[in-house]
């Protein structure tokens, strides 16, 4: 990684598992890498923040089933 303050492009290297991951992940969600990786570390700030707050941050399936987001 090469500018943490966000003011310019940064090279992020992979290994082939997580190459794939991301690569199916754009394919399902007919995204580019960076929209993908957006919403991941959106979720994981997301997460992170709730945490400090004292909370928790849960997903809810239609059926009205909780499962806690564990990081």
């Amino acid at each position: 990684m090469s500018d943490p303050l966000g003011k310019g492009l940064v090279t992020v290297e992979l290994n082939h598992t997580l190459a794939e991951l991301l690569a199916r992940l754009c394919v399902e969600l007919e995204d580019e890498p960076n929209g993908v990786m957006s919403r991941a570390l959106g979720l994981l700030d997301m997460v992170q923040h709730t945490r400090r707050q004292g909370g928790r941050l849960c997903f809810v399936n239609a059926r009205g089933d909780q499962a806690d987001v564990i990081i």
